[in-house]
């Protein structure tokens, strides 16, 4: 007991310390009388749905049919990638590429096109680097998995089920696709990590074995702080059979820090809704401002549809990312996604609704002579 409060306990101060440096990384250009500090913002990444009115994806949307702004200030799209076509109309927008302060122009490409959905059920930033280097690691997006092992799942008499709903999910995604396999009940198993290879993550699955008490958020939080240390696109996918009983975080806390490292959140609940709803409240409003979607799927065939849907979801998502315009706000940064087009209007936009920023980089200059 006490080992899992000195490990929640440190995870809290390592945020903690990182906001303040960022505070103070903010500060650009601010004399010290022998230093000045800067900071370089990270590039910020959405997971961005697109569907109609009947829930088919919309396809073959151009980087300038989406109008990007963050607390009201116009943003310009600096990568973009469709579904798991891989990377195309990457650009360069940093002002040292391009020779100036002004982006240089995304091209456009090709018409719209709709695509059917099917079983239908009830996005910080990347890392610092060229836009070269982040092109070649988003193509396929990074999955973890993460899987309630807690009693619940035992008195549901659902657990093979279960296992074999995540085996098919991880069987059946892309090539380009790395997959994590994490496990939890009050304790916290990485039994598999992110990795390429289906069969290691298939024997980590197998190998999962009856926990205790629930405890999703702390769970949840240690891993988006694993996704948060890798580029490119990431997802988190929530197999839940019970509401949390022994977490130390709150869902709120674990819904901003999805929300600032750009990690959109699903969640199969094996729970009907009525149930429980104080935590399907929960799982809905944090699936939904991260860009993610909540299912309640109560039995096998419906959680083998949520998981087909969500396999479905990765493959139509559109994945942008734009550096910030420069912003005075320290604090939470709103997002807005439109389409440009008043015809596209009538189309749903699914994304997450803003962030906490995070510092990239962080660097001390000195000071030149004063003027």
């Amino acid at each position: 007991m006490a080992k899992r409060y000195i490990v929640f306990l440190l995870a809290v101060l390592i945020l903690v310390s990182g906001f303040a440096v960022w505070m103070a990384a903010q500060d650009t250009d601010v004399d010290n009388g022998n230093s000045v500090i800067r900071v370089t913002v990270a590039m910020v990444q959405l997971n961005v749905a697109v569907t109609d009115s009947k829930g088919n994806y919309v396809t073959g949307m151009r980087p300038s049919d989406f109008v990007i702004s963050e607390d009201g200030i116009g943003q310009t799209v600096a990568t973009f990638e469709e579904g798991n076509e891989g990377p195309r109309n990457v650009i360069d927008n940093t002002p040292a590429a391009n020779g100036s302060k002004t982006p240089m122009p995304v091209p456009d490409t090709a018409p719209l096109s709709p695509t059917q959905r099917p079983n239908d059920s009830t996005l910080g930033g990347a890392r610092s680097g060229t836009l070269e280097g982040i092109a070649s690691v988003s193509s396929g997006a990074n999955v973890f998995v993460l899987f309630d092992t807690s009693n619940y799942m035992f008195r549901n008499r659902g657990f093979v089920f279960a296992q074999d709903s995540i085996a098919e999910f991880v069987r059946s995604l892309d090539n380009p696709y790395r997959v994590a396999f994490y496990s939890y009940s009050r304790d916290f198993f990485r039994a598999s990590p992110l990795t390429p290879d289906r069969t290691q993550v298939l024997r980590g699955v197998r190998a999962t074995v009856n926990g205790d008490d629930s405890a999703l958020y702390n769970a949840l939080l240690l891993t988006l702080k694993d996704a948060g240390q890798i580029s490119g696109r990431k997802v988190v996918v929530v197999f839940s059979n019970g509401p949390d009983n022994s977490s130390m975080v709150a869902p709120e806390d674990v819904d901003e820090l999805a929300q600032s490292e750009g990690v959109p959140i699903y969640m199969i609940s094996t729970r009907e809704a009525k149930l429980d709803p104080a935590s399907a409240a929960v799982f809905a409003r944090m699936t939904a401002s991260t860009g993610g979607e909540a299912y309640f799927a109560k039995t096998w065939k419906d959680q083998r549809d949520a998981f087909a849907s969500i396999r479905e979801d990765l493959a139509h998502l559109y994945f942008l990312s734009y550096y910030p315009q420069p912003n005075p706000n320290r604090g939470w940064r709103a997002i807005t996604v439109k389409l440009k087009d008043p015809k596209l209007k009538k189309y749903r936009i699914r994304t997450r609704s803003g962030y906490r920023p995070i510092p990239a980089h962080v660097a001390v200059e000195e000071a030149g002579p004063a003027g």
